[in-house]
């Protein structure tokens, strides 16, 4: 069974971006970047891979899992497909008739859908967000991978959105950078 990621960037009063959706405050050189490139080169859009002339292993990842928001975010750079390399679903409620590249999926039903590929054979489901995605399938979360970045935002979305009650994660790894950036990884605690 493949395990549901989520793994974000968020700011250190757990904001995953600006009130307008709006990430650029976040450092985007650093020795970060490297570690990003080299062990998390599923989760690069394909443009970004193209540039940096990488190709993706799809050793984390086969499938991402978004809202219409995080996913409409590259539109004003015409791209509508940002992980080709990857099976693309996109959770909407009021874009069900917008038209799709062949790689994008269109969902309602975040939950069933997420335990849907779940329960499929492959490697493994990023969570890539935003927040209220998040929260709606927080239960189905196995791993969170947060980037933590050196910058208060003060508002904006935050990393999850969901009703009160407690889940449990246990630290499973944390690598601190030059840049500022601390990456800690989480494993759901189910027991």
């Amino acid at each position: 069974m493949r395990e549901l990621t989520y793994y974000v960037a968020t700011s250190l009063d757990g904001r995953i971006a600006a009130p307008d959706g709006d990430f650029s405050a976040f450092p985007m050189v650093g020795d970060h970047i490297d570690m990003i490139v080299r062990d998390w080169t599923d989760t690069l859009p394909g443009p970004a891979q193209a540039a940096l002339g990488v190709t993706p292993p799809r050793s984390r990842f086969d499938a991402v899992v978004m809202g219409w928001n995080t996913y409409a975010a590259g539109f004003p750079h015409g791209v509508d497909d940002p992980y080709p390399h990857l099976d693309q679903v996109v959770v909407t409620r009021s874009h069900l008739d917008h038209a799709v590249p062949a790689g994008v999926r269109l969902t309602t039903d975040p939950v069933a859908e997420v335990q849907r590929l779940k329960a499929a054979p492959g490697v493994g489901v990023w969570l890539c967000g935003g927040g209220t995605l998040a929260g709606s399938v927080v239960d189905e979360i196995d791993r969170l991978v947060v980037k933590v970045n050196p910058v208060l935002l003060g508002d904006g979305p935050a990393l999850v959105t969901a009703p009160y009650a407690a889940r449990d994660f246990r630290l499973d790894r944390t690598q601190a950078f030059g840049s500022g950036v601390v990456v800690n990884e989480y494993v759901r605690d189910r027991g």
